[in-house]
C-alpha cells in the first residue's frame, strides 16, 4: 500500500493528500511527529521533514515539488499541471506564491504560531506575528479574486495543481477561522467550489487537540 507521512496542518503535505484524492490513488497517511526525529523516519527522509510519498514498492520520495512531479509525470491520467508550457509555467508560478509568499505573510505567521509554535514547539505565540498574518491575508484573498474574476480557475479554464496548493494553504488557516470570507466573495467562491470537492472530504475531518475549529470549517454551504 502506498503512504504518505505528514502533519495534518501542514499545508505542503495537505496539498499531497489532495492531489492524491484528484487522481484517484489509494493511500495510508500516516501521522509523523517530525520533532522526535525517529531514526525509522530519518532512514526514509535524512532531512526529517514530512511530506514523504512511500510508493507500494517501497521508494520513498520526499520534498513536496519532488512528489508532485513524480506524481504528474507516473500519473498522467489525471493533468493537474497543464497541457502546453505556458500552462505550466502559469500553474508552477502559483504554486511558488503560495507556497513561498503565502506561506512567509500568512500560514506561518497564523498557522505557524498558533498551532505548530503553541503545541508542537511548547512556546508562547507572537501576537505581533499573528496580526500582521491576519492583515496580510486580505492582499492574497484580492489577488485570488483577481484571478478568478478573468478565469474559471486559479491559472485557467481547468482545475490544477495551483488550486490544490492554494486550498492547502487557505484550508488550514480557515480551520483557525482567520479567513474574512465576508470581505473577500471572489475567493470565497472560489473555495466554495473547491471545498465541495471530493478531495477535500478528509481534510474537513482533521483537528487539532486545544484548538477547536471554526464553526464553518467543515460546512460546504459557509
Amino acid at each position: 500500500m502506498r503512504r504518505l507521512y505528514h502533519q495534518p496542518f501542514d499545508p505542503l503535505s495537505r496539498k499531497i493528500r489532495l492531489l492524491l484524492a484528484e487522481k484517484k490513488l489509494e493511500c495510508t497517511c500516516v501521522v509523523e511527529p517530525v520533532w522526535e526525529r525517529r531514526e525509522t523516519f530519518l532512514a526514509l527522509n535524512p532531512a526529517g521533514e514530512v511530506p514523504v510519498l512511500v510508493e507500494p514498492e517501497g521508494r520513498p520520495i520526499w520534498d513536496d515539488v519532488a512528489i508532485c512531479e513524480y506524481l504528474e509525470e507516473v500519473y498522467p491520467l489525471v493533468n493537474l499541471l497543464g497541457t502546453n508550457a505556458d500552462q505550466r509555467a502559469e500553474v508552477r508560478r502559483l504554486i511558488a506564491w503560495f507556497d513561498k509568499k503565502f506561506a512567509a505573510e500568512v500560514s506561518k505567521n497564523l498557522v505557524g504560531e498558533k498551532i505548530s509554535k503553541r503545541f508542537i514547539a511548547g512556546a508562547t505565540p507572537n501576537s505581533s506575528a499573528i496580526r500582521a498574518g491576519k492583515q496580510n491575508v486580505h492582499y492574497h484573498l484580492d489577488y485570488i479574486g483577481y484571478l478568478t474574476e478573468q478565469r474559471n480557475w486559479l491559472a485557467g479554464t481547468e482545475l490544477s495543481l495551483a488550486d490544490i496548493t492554494a486550498a492547502a494553504h487557505i484550508s488550514c488557516v480557515d480551520y483557525l477561522g482567520d479567513i474574512p470570507w465576508k470581505d473577500h466573495p471572489g475567493a470565497h467562491d472560489w473555495y466554495a467550489r473547491f471545498k465541495s470537492r471530493p478531495c477535500m472530504r478528509d481534510i474537513l475531518q482533521d483537528s487539532v487537540s486545544g484548538v477547536q475549529a471554526a464553526r464553518h470549517y467543515a460546512d460546504l454551504d459557509f
